[in-house]
């Protein structure tokens, strides 16, 4: 692997891969010694000092000479790409000294070894892009602000997923998917966070429409490189063929040689789904998640369940059932438009108005605010002529006209940024309070209107307690972590597109004895109630996917 801050720096941080890591990479791509190698093609991107690419020619070397293969005729086998003269350099002397040590003539071993690496920038259009069965290896890590300018137009202008402030290895991969034959597979140990972050949204799109995913094993906290380095590593496979199962595993410090290659065993028996060893748990997805759609994050058991749910239960935010999530009303210019003041206008213009401190205890209690209201029931915006109190009022506060709602239409300057919907006012709502640790809905029965930090749920069918409890249980808060922006101290970001991703079953599909559970589990708060009932409505079993405050110990 090679850390760069520049591509013309000349101190290029190089972090050599642990060999069992570079092993069981080889052996889940399917670069086996078993196999006839000398009949594929085995790219290595970006091969720095031959961490990859000396293992890889040690089994082509076996391979060959099993087969019986002449080694002279294997020039095709291989193609190595680094930018570095000294790189390059000593991965050939890798791979000329693998096959005279192996019986080449001297002079075979210098002209393949010149043939296989070569000096070249692996992301312009001028490598050759001839069909590969196995990409391997850990591409570079250098942040798009990094390059220089005329580099980083032509990057961009030649792999369309390298968008936003990202690091060149999204090129890495689209580069290296676009070159596998059918069956072919990219093998890399790289930075996992292009699966969670904006800047991997074309890349992850990209895969889920048109490739495979086989392999995700977080690595965050192994040991996987001879120097330490924070790099949030993840092996990852994807293969050019039509999405089957997805092996997901989780490791922590304690993973190793041992466990890799045993996980690696295991995940060739497609009748396993969970696997546990030291330092790893691990379960195989029925298939990966669809194109067009967030990449959930947390356990292999907790991705099972999301993807369980996400393929047997329609989504909370659902026409069919009525069912809809939005968040409160955008004023612009809270210190006019929210009030204590029971006269700041005409009663007509004055909206109770629920707020994050209604909801504290569980049970909403109102504390008195107001939104000072220019929309009426039609959602038109009223004329101050007609509410001199409510014109009074909001002249008082001149920084409205300041907004750039208000400068864009003058003479509608007296406008919140977001309309009232009068239709939901009456309503009871679901509400949730964005920035939070854990999902905490509250039931407002209605004739109040929510604020812009919180979100709300109506529905024409919930009853509204029963959801209530399925949205207190665990179940939904595994949604909420999946998704979810985690911010410091473990606060969460509840926003509307991640709430509409909670998977719920049909109402009428749940029996009264659970309703009864779920709507008294609702009144008295109780997540451990409210778990147990959800779990039996959705038919999953609460430990299987971690759903209890105690998660089962993998070091073990």
């Amino acid at each position: 692997m090679t850390l760069t801050a520049s591509t013309s720096t000349t101190n290029y941080g190089e972090f050599f891969t642990r060999r069992w890591v570079v092993d069981v990479l080889l052996d889940i791509t399917g670069y086996t010694a078993d196999r006839d190698l000398g009949s594929l093609h085995l790219l290595e991107p970006s091969c720095g000092s031959g961490a990859f690419l000396g293992p890889a020619v040690e089994r082509l070397i076996s391979s060959a000479q099993a087969q019986g293969r002449d080694l002279a005729l294997l020039g095709d086998a291989v193609r190595a790409y680094d930018l570095q003269l000294e790189h390059v350099k000593t991965a050939r002397r890798v791979c000329h000294d693998l096959l005279v040590a192996a019986g080449a003539p001297e002079d075979t071993a210098t002209t393949l070894a010149k043939t296989w690496v070569r000096r070249q920038d692996f992301l312009l259009p001028s490598v050759d892009d001839r069909a590969v069965d196995v990409a391997i290896g850990n591409p570079p890590y250098i942040r798009y602000d990094d390059l220089d300018a005329s580099t980083a137009a032509e990057y961009r202008r030649a792999w369309t997923t390298m968008k936003g402030r990202g690091d060149i290895y999204v090129g890495f991969y689209e580069r290296c998917l676009a070159m596998l034959k059918p069956g072919g597979r990219v093998g890399f140990i790289c930075a996992d966070r292009w699966m969670r972050n904006q800047y991997g949204e074309l890349l992850r799109d990209l895969v889920s429409s048109r490739y495979s995913v086989q392999h995700v094993w977080t690595m965050h906290d192994v040991d996987a490189f001879e120097s330490a380095v924070s790099a949030y590593p993840a092996i990852t496979v994807l293969a050019n063929q039509r999405q089957g199962t997805s092996i997901v595993a989780d490791t922590t410090a304690s993973f190793g040689e041992s466990s890799a290659q045993t996980l690696a065993k295991w995940s060739r028996d497609e009748s396993q789904t969970h696997f546990t060893d030291t330092g790893v748990r691990a379960h195989r997805l029925p298939h990966w998640f669809p194109a067009g759609e967030m990449w959930p994050t947390g356990s292999p058991a907790r991705l099972a369940l999301i993807e369980r749910l996400n393929d047997g239960f329609p989504s909370l935010h659902d026409e069919a059932t009525g069912t809809r999530v939005a968040i409160g009303i955008a004023t612009g210019a809270d210190k006019a438009y929210v009030t204590k003041d029971a006269d700041a206008a005409e009663p007509g213009r004055l909206l109770p108005l629920s707020m994050r401190r209604d909801l504290m205890t569980g049970s909403f209690e109102w504390q008195g605010n107001y939104l000072v209201n220019p929309w009426d029931i039609d959602g038109n915006l009223v004329d101050l002529a007609d509410f001199p109190r409510l014109a009074a009022h909001l002249s008082a506060h001149p920084a409205i006209k300041d907004r750039f709602v208000a400068k864009k239409n003058p003479d509608r300057w007296h406008r919140t940024i977001d309309k009232v919907n009068a239709s939901i006012i009456d309503r009871p709502k679901l509400l949730l309070q964005d920035m939070k640790a854990r999902i905490h809905p509250v039931l407002e029965p209605g004739g109040h209107y929510p604020h812009h930090n919180l979100y709300y749920v109506v529905s024409e069918t919930w009853d509204m307690e029963v959801l209530g409890g399925i949205l207190l249980s665990r179940i939904a808060q595994a949604f909420i972590e999946a998704y979810c922006v985690r911010m410091r101290g473990g606060t969460l970001r509840f926003q509307a597109q991640y709430l509409k991703k909670i998977r719920v079953p049909a109402p009428t599909a749940i029996p009264g004895e659970l309703a009864d559970e779920l709507r008294r589990a609702f009144r008295a708060r109780d997540v451990e109630a409210a778990t147990s009932a959800a779990a039996r409505v959705y038919g999953i079993d609460i430990l299987e996917y971690e759903l209890t405050d105690t998660v089962p110990d993998h070091d073990a």
